[in-house]
C-alpha cells in the first residue's frame, strides 16, 4: 500500500475524527506508522483497534477509484499545497477530496450563506453581490444547498469567475439532486470539496461539520437571509470562532429571515449596504494573503466603473428615477449591457434601485 492509501484507511477509522487524526499524525509521525503499531496508543476504543488491525481496503479502493478521474485530487494535511487558512483552524480535515483546481483553495474567498428558502430579493441579492465581488478578485464559497448558497454559486459563474462548492457527502453524488447541472459547472471552472469519503450518503449531521470548512476556507462570511434557528448562524459562529470576518445583510423587522442578520449585527458582525462595505474590511486581508496577481484584477475591475460607457451611462441617469428602458434610449447602449452595468454601479453604492426597476444617482456621484 502507497502513503495516500493509509491515509485514506485512517481516515474512514471509526472513532476517529478530525482532532484524533491529527494528534496520531502528531505521536505517530504518519498514518502508515499507526496501523504498524496500533497498540501503542493508550486512547483508543477496542472498535478502532481492531479495525486498524483490519482495515477496510475495499472501501479505501473506492477513494482510489474515484481519484484517478481527471480533474480529482487529494489534498492531506501534510500537502504543501493544503489551503493555509483551513489548516489554521482547531480541527482542519486530515483530507480533502477536490473535482476541479486545488489552487483555488488557497485563494482569497468570500463565504456567502443564507436560508434555503429565501425572498426572492435575498436570492437576487446574493447573486449580485457574489457577481461583484467575484468580479473583484474574491472566490465566492458556499455550500452547494439550496436557495442562498445556489445563489451565490450562480452569481460568481455569471462573473465568469471561480467559485468553491463545499459538499456535505462524498463527491460521487449530488447533494441536492437538482444541483446536478450546477455541481458540474462549478467543477469545471472552480471546485468542489468535500473531507467526506466517497459513497458518504447526506447525512444529518455532516452537513454542521462540513460549514467549519466553509467558514476555515474564507476570510470572511457574509449572511444574506437568515431565520434565528438557521445552520448559517452555524457558519457564522463558527467563522467568528476562526477569527474571521462577518458580515450580515439587514432586512425588514417583519421578515422571520432576517431576524438572524440582525441578531448577527447586535453581536458585532458588520452591517452591509453595498459590496464596498465588504471591501474596507476585506482589502487589507486579501492583500496580506494573495500574490500580486490578484491585486493587480482588482484594480483592473475598480478602474472598469471608469470606462466611458460607464459616464454615458450615469450622465443619462441624473437624479430622477428613470426605467431600464428610457436608459437604453438614451445612452444607445444595448439592455444587457446598461443591467449589468446597472448592478456594478449599484453594487458600488453609485446608484440606488428604486421600486418598480427605477434607478437614480446617488448624491456623492455629484463631483463625478
Amino acid at each position: 500500500m502507497n502513503e495516500r492509501a493509509y491515509w485514506l484507511a485512517l481516515h474512514r477509522a471509526p472513532g476517529i475524527g478530525s482532532v484524533s487524526f491529527g494528534r496520531l499524525l502528531e505521536e505517530y509521525g504518519s498514518p502508515a506508522a499507526v496501523f504498524a503499531a496500533p497498540e501503542k496508543a493508550t486512547d483508543l476504543s477496542n472498535e478502532t483497534r481492531h479495525y486498524l488491525r483490519q482495515p477496510d481496503w475495499e472501501a479505501v479502493e473506492q477513494d482510489l477509484k474515484w481519484l484517478e478521474q481527471p480533474e480529482r485530487c487529494l489534498l492531506t494535511l501534510v500537502d504543501p499545497d493544503y489551503p493555509p487558512l483551513l489548516r489554521e483552524i482547531p480541527d482542519p480535515p486530515p483530507v480533502l477530496f477536490i473535482h476541479g483546481d486545488p489552487s483555488l483553495l488557497s485563494l482569497p474567498q468570500l463565504a456567502v450563506v443564507g436560508s434555503r428558502n429565501p425572498s426572492p430579493t435575498g436570492a437576487e441579492t446574493a447573486a449580485q453581490f457574489a457577481t461583484y465581488l467575484a468580479s473583484s478578485g474574491l472566490v465566492i464559497t458556499s455550500g452547494l444547498a439550496l436557495g442562498i448558497d445556489a445563489a451565490a454559486h450562480e452569481g460568481a459563474l455569471a462573473a465568469k469567475a471561480p467559485t468553491i462548492a463545499v459538499a456535505g457527502t462524498g463527491l460521487d453524488r449530488v447533494y441536492p439532486a437538482r444541483h446536478r447541472a450546477l455541481a458540474h459547472a462549478i467543477a469545471k471552472g472552480g471546485a468542489l470539496v468535500s473531507e467526506f469519503p466517497i459513497g458518504t450518503p447526506p447525512l444529518p449531521q455532516n452537513f454542521p461539520r462540513r460549514n467549519r470548512l466553509i467558514s476555515g476556507l474564507s476570510l470572511g462570511i457574509l449572511v444574506v437571509e437568515a431565520a434565528l434557528q438557521s445552520g448559517s448562524l452555524i457558519t457564522a459562529r463558527l467563522g467568528a470562532e476562526q477569527g474571521r470576518e462577518i458580515f450580515a445583510i439587514p432586512g425588514s423587522i417583519h421578515n422571520p429571515l432576517s431576524r438572524g442578520c440582525h441578531r448577527l449585527i447586535r453581536e458585532g458582525a458588520k452591517l452591509v449596504e453595498i459590496a464596498q462595505d465588504i471591501w474596507e474590511e476585506l482589502g487589507p486581508l486579501v492583500g496580506a494573503t494573495t500574490n500580486l496577481q490578484v491585486d493587480e484584477k482588482h484594480e483592473k475591475i475598480e478602474d472598469s466603473s471608469n470606462d466611458p460607457e460607464y459616464h454615458i451611462l450615469l450622465d443619462c441617469l441624473g437624479y430622477d428615477p428613470l426605467p431600464i428602458d428610457i436608459l437604453v434610449e438614451r445612452c444607445g447602449l444595448t439592455a444587457e449591457a446598461v443591467s449589468s452595468m446597472l448592478l456594478m454601479l449599484e453594487l458600488q453604492g453609485r446608484i440606488t434601485a428604486l421600486p418598480g426597476g427605477r434607478y437614480l444617482r446617488c448624491g456623492k456621484e455629484g463631483q463625478s
